[in-house]
């Protein structure tokens, strides 16, 4: 892993890049990969996991692709077949490879539809099954998985491996968004809950197909439709007063839920902190309006926002409800003095939030670092702000856990303790710190191997 973090870093020099990639096979695909290495450097029949990245990032040559295309060792063929702009040929030599793991790769990531198509209807069940989940397969060809995609021949014997591919084939089809709504609504009555839950997903069907899926049986498929962008005001109403409360939350994740109906979900529904998609379309009228409601919960949900103005910001700041504040804490552009203040309010409740807050200076990011009792999350969030200073870094240091990691791999520290780490018993700390641009050079030149 040290290696690895080494050969990441921006500031390594030729002799430095050379000794890296003498260690091992895998090294010098890193360095390819971060931009030490270019098609100069690189001969694909010394470095062919080199050359590999290299495709793989766009920056190989089209002769390298069809060397691999004929090479004999198949795992070689299969990851060129996940490399993007491949040249036709290629292309057409992988779809006929003899190994069909190496046309299910190309079946995954292909961008041609007439490839993709091809691949759609390949002979193999597993290529079928990659080719349905690549959105470049035409419409047409998709439609054909979910109506008749298995060509078995007749007398041929279908065992339960066979019957979970064929299911995972349905599922993968009816899940692609480039599959007709007309193929994917007939399957809205279809025995397997989980397959008639990727049609829930589908954002492209009738209105009455939404409908149906929102009196199904199993809970997990009305959420889906619940919570589909293209399911309407009717079937929130409807699922708002479901008796699950994973669809009412989903119903509370419709991007168009009527505002009036999220009103009333709010009192009876742990939505949850992360924004909703309704609350991130709210008007100003409208933010107004669930800004001044009188459940907490609700107000928590619109100070989420980060581009609330300003006043409104800084009332809710002021919220005597913790979890109000919390959600507020992190938004850009409140002033110190507010941040101090909602500590001095909520205490340790609001710590990790405040240290999350873009705008934090150095200064209160130390008071933070040094309140009792502290928060091993404030601990996180400090050792990764850009603002953080020494002073506030070394608490985090003494903190352990993952703000030891984190206060590790910070600029901020000085030269003498990310030195001093280098020899730390935690792997994950003496990575962290071999990867700190403050390490100074001559110290790394004298670690590598």
């Amino acid at each position: 892993m040290l290696v690895r973090h080494l050969s990441e870093r921006a500031d390594l020099g030729p002799a430095q890049v050379a000794a890296l990639a003498a260690l091992d096979e895998d090294t010098p695909a890193q360095l390819a990969r971060s931009g030490h290495l270019g098609v100069a450097d690189v001969d694909p029949a010394v470095w062919p996991l080199a050359a590999l990245a290299l495709l793989d990032e766009g920056r190989g040559l089209p002769e390298w692709a069809r060397r691999f295309a004929a090479d004999p060792d198949p795992a070689l063929r299969e990851q060129l077949a996940s490399c993007p702009g491949l040249p036709a040929d290629v292309e057409d030599a992988l779809a006929a490879d003899p190994d069909p793991d190496v046309a299910a790769e190309l079946a995954l990531w292909t961008t041609s539809a007439s490839v993709a198509a091809r691949l759609a209807r390949h002979p193999n069940a597993e290529v079928r099954r990659a080719a349905a989940s690549n959105e470049a397969v035409p419409p047409a060809a998709l439609a054909a998985l979910l109506t008749g995609h298995d060509p078995q021949q007749p007398g041929a014997a279908c065992d339960g491996a066979h019957a979970s591919t064929v299911h995972d084939t349905l599922h993968r089809a009816l899940s692609n968004p480039a599959a007709p709504p007309e193929a994917v609504a007939a399957f809205v009555e279809h025995p397997s809950w989980l397959l008639r839950r990727a049609v829930a997903e589908h954002p492209g069907l009738p209105a009455e197909a939404y409908a149906r899926l929102a009196g199904d049986r199993e809970p997990q498929v009305r959420a889906s439709a619940a919570r589909n962008p293209g399911s309407g005001p009717e079937v929130s109403r409807f699922l708002a007063a479901d008796p699950e409360v994973e669809v009412r939350r989903a119903v509370a994740h419709h991007p168009r839920v009527p505002f009036d109906v999220l009103e009333r979900l709010t009192p009876t529904t742990r939505l949850g902190p992360e924004p909703l998609p309704r609350i991130s379309a709210a008007t100003p009228e409208e933010l107004a309006v669930g800004a001044a409601s009188a459940h907490p919960r609700l107000r928590m949900l619109v100070a989420h926002r980060h581009d609330l103005p300003p006043e409104l910001r800084d009332r809710l700041a002021a919220d005597p409800d913790a979890s109000v504040a919390k959600a507020v804490a992190p938004h850009p552009g409140l002033s110190p003095e507010r941040l101090r203040a909602m500590v001095a309010r909520h205490g340790r409740q609001v710590l990790a939030r405040v240290a999350a807050n873009p705008d934090a200076p150095g200064g209160l990011l130390a008071e933070l670092a040094r309140h009792e009792p502290s928060a091993r999350r404030a601990l996180r969030e400090i050792a990764s702000h850009p603002n953080a200073t020494a002073e506030a870094l070394l608490p985090c240091l003494a903190g352990g856990g993952r703000s030891r990691v984190r206060a590790a791999a910070h600029p901020a520290l000085p030269a003498a303790v990310i030195v001093r780490l280098l020899d730390d018993p935690e792997p994950e700390v003496v990575e962290a710190a071999a990867g700190n641009p403050s390490l100074p050079p001559a110290v790394m030149a004298q670690r590598l191997p």
